[in-house]
């Protein structure tokens, strides 16, 4: 989905045609067999397996990932084949789109759907022509909402914060509620954790009920986040490109998302950990990026700020 500002109501219909094919089945244990890491048999009907599947399925099994992808199909077979034998469940929590399998989970597993979340922040006054910045595909969703009233400049910039929610559907990550800050020159976004940021575990569905307090608490602390905008500008950096490999290393990020900094640096290049910052923001905008990587960065970039005491 397109990195600008959008609305509510098309990231509505987005998801609404995203999950026209999608169910969810309780599936015994027994009637699970493997053709590899790629196909699963349920009762001898064979489904795609989805990465995220893949991986959830190789942790459940104790197969390591990278070890199986490595291996031909009936290597792969063999292995989980042989361990799906030894599960301890009856039955697992299978979450389908059409002929694919896109998530496994146990029965405790309690989903939150993405129209679960945009109805709730219907029911709490965000309607259809709500302005917002979404990063959207099958395995995360991150909806960041600004709020026009509280825009403040810095340095002639001029930065709208607001909140934003993210979720994931096939276990990538828990429901969250953190701070969010818009650069309204190029609409790049930063996530940034505030004291009272909430994430919540797909084990309840508590969080869709705590939503209005959450969102206020989120949004009280908004304000104190300028000041540390205002030290970034005055915060040096001699040696900007080592100090992006640094933070590099010490966020795990992967090529992708290390080539979408570049490229955000590229175009934000400066001498003060403002423009550090906005290199990580942009870099979310990188073309070819998951919704996921778009969010890391995003979050990158907030907790770099956030170090600026």
């Amino acid at each position: 989905m397109s990195k600008e500002l959008t609305t509510l109501g098309k990231v509505a219909d987005r998801v609404d045609s995203m999950s026209k094919n999608c169910l969810d089945r309780m599936v015994p244990v027994k009637d699970i067999s493997f053709d590899g890491l790629k196909v699963v048999k349920i009762d001898n009907q064979p489904y795609e397996l989805k990465p995220v599947a893949q991986r959830s399925m190789c942790n459940r099994l104790g197969t390591p990932y990278q070890y199986l992808r490595k291996c031909p199909p009936e290597i792969q077979a063999l292995n989980m084949n042989h361990w799906i034998e030894k599960e301890k469940k009856e039955e697992l929590f299978l979450r389908f789109d059409g002929e694919s399998v896109r998530g496994i989970f146990t029965e405790k597993y309690k989903p939150v759907d993405n129209f679960e979340v945009i109805e709730r922040l219907d029911s709490l006054g965000y309607g259809p022509d709500t302005k917002v910045q979404c990063h959207l595909d099958g395995e995360f969703m991150s909806l960041s909402i600004p709020d026009g009233a509280k825009t403040f400049s810095v340095n002639g910039d001029r930065i709208t914060p607001g909140i934003t929610i993210s979720n994931s559907e096939v276990g990538l990550a828990s429901l969250s509620i953190s701070a969010f800050f818009l650069r309204l020159v190029c609409t790049n976004g930063m996530i940034s954790k505030t004291e009272v940021s909430a994430s919540y575990r797909h084990v309840s569905t508590r969080i869709l009920e705590e939503f209005p307090g959450v969102l206020e608490r989120v949004s009280m602390e908004l304000g104190a986040k300028k000041s540390q905008f205002l030290m970034s500008l005055e915060t040096p950096v001699d040696h900007p490109v080592a100090t992006i490999e640094s933070f590099n290393r010490q966020f795990l990020l992967g090529k992708d998302e290390q080539k979408a900094v570049e490229w955000g640096w590229g175009l934000e290049a400066g001498e003060t950990m403002f423009h550090i910052v906005n290199a990580y923001t942009r870099a979310s905008r990188f073309e070819g990026l998951t919704a996921e990587a778009s969010h890391r960065l995003q979050t990158v970039g907030g907790n770099i700020l956030g170090m600026l005491k």
